[in-house]
């Protein structure tokens, strides 16, 4: 046995066990940086999204969110998924089950069932009938006091009847398919002004193109008597399509497949609204003694519908926007036939009096409405085709 000090040991066997380095735990690459980053990154979008995860009541509605804060499928194989419906269902599977609500109300599996129920679809029908009923008793009391009562007395009935509508208008937007929970913002103004120009708009325009106005003009109440009318179709055109698209929500397993499922649903439901509105608007014109085709009623009635619709799923930017065009377009059409009166301002007037050669008067208004519906209509296809615009509080 030799003593560890002993001279005949070598240098080098004595200083071996320096050697030995510690063990270090962080892995380095071919570069020699330290790799850092997440082994999970599910975990990392859990934390950053717990909130929702814990108020959700079930994997559609985390995707839907996921979907608004702009997560894509794309995105979603960043985090090792197909898309963002399975990406949500591992989210949901990870939240334990004592931090969620149930859901409220009769529900199918895991997915609440989607529509009132048959007292809450008479409620609001029985309130979408109202603002028609107004305007046609208005109507119908008119023509019976034809030649009996005054100018002032037949205009305190107007006055009368058109508040009564407004009311019923007021309370049926404030429940059903066409409530916007966000409010619809400056939309009842503009919608207003699009209301008034399709009752005396064309004789104005009229009269200003003939070197008026002239003094009081008469107005065309058929256009207002038929929207009015056109109010419940509108309720259940709009409640088809929520119910509709909530169920292809439940049945979808990719955002690109539920949105090429919701277009076809969206145009489904204003074709179905336009085939109940043309009705009623021919029959309000022949009730009236009219004989023009409604094309701009139309036009203003689908532009109505369609921004209503946006509203109602919490996107009601895009409504009023398409509202306040075509109003300015309305609002121009008179303003630059008065504006061409001035000297060297001539040629202002030649757009609107080549379309009104073209189409008359009522051209001005079906142009404005109908342009500013086909544009809604198409940021509806985009906008409406996300599972987010169809989540439910």
């Amino acid at each position: 046995m030799t003593r560890p000090d002993d001279p005949a040991i070598p240098a080098s066997a004595q200083e071996r066990p320096a050697e030995i380095r510690p063990r270090t735990t962080a892995r380095r690459t071919p570069g020699g940086a330290s790799r850092r980053g997440p082994a999970d990154p599910v975990k990392t979008l859990l934390h950053h999204h717990r909130d929702l995860c814990e108020r959700a009541v079930d994997p559609l509605e985390i995707a839907a969110g996921l979907e608004a804060h702009g997560l894509t499928d794309r995105t979603a194989a960043r985090y090792r998924h197909r898309d963002v419906f399975a990406l949500a269902e591992e989210l949901y599977a990870r939240v334990p089950p004592r931090t969620r609500a149930p859901a409220a109300g009769p529900t199918t599996g895991s997915v609440p069932v989607p529509g009132p129920d048959a007292d809450a679809r008479a409620a609001w029908t029985l309130l979408a009938l109202l603002p028609g009923a107004a305007c046609l008793a208005t109507a119908g009391v008119l023509r019976v006091t034809e030649g009996v009562l005054g100018d002032g007395t037949r205009a305190l009935v107007t006055v009368v009847g058109a508040v009564l509508a407004c009311l019923a208008l007021r309370a049926c937007l404030a429940r059903g398919p066409l409530r916007a929970p966000e409010g619809a913002g400056r939309a009842g103004m503009y919608g207003c002004w699009l209301l008034s120009y399709a009752v005396y708009g064309e004789e104005l325009l009229a009269q200003v193109m003939t070197g008026g106005p002239d003094g009081p003009w008469d107005g065309t109440p058929a256009p207002l008597l038929g929207l009015a009318a056109a109010v419940a179709p509108a309720a259940w055109c709009a409640h088809l399509f929520t119910v509709h698209a909530q169920r292809r929500l439940a049945g979808s397993r990719a955002l690109e497949e539920f949105g090429a499922g919701v277009r076809p649903l969206l145009l489904a439901s204003v074709t179905l609204f336009l085939a109940a509105l043309l009705p009623l608007l021919l029959l309000a014109d022949l009730g009236l003694g009219g004989s023009g085709t409604p094309v701009a009623a139309a036009c203003l009635g689908v532009l109505f519908f369609v921004a209503r619709l946006l509203a109602a799923h919490g996107l009601p930017e895009p409504g009023t926007a398409a509202l306040a065009a075509a109003c300015a377009v309305e609002a121009g059409a008179p303003a630059l036939v008065l504006a061409a009166r001035l000297p060297g301002l001539e040629p202002l007037a030649q757009p609107v009096n080549a379309l009104v050669s073209t189409g008359g008067t009522g051209a001005v208004s079906a142009l404005a409405c109908g342009g500013a519906a086909v544009g809604l209509l198409l940021h509806a296809a985009f906008a409406l085709s996300r599972a987010s615009a169809h989540t439910r509080s």
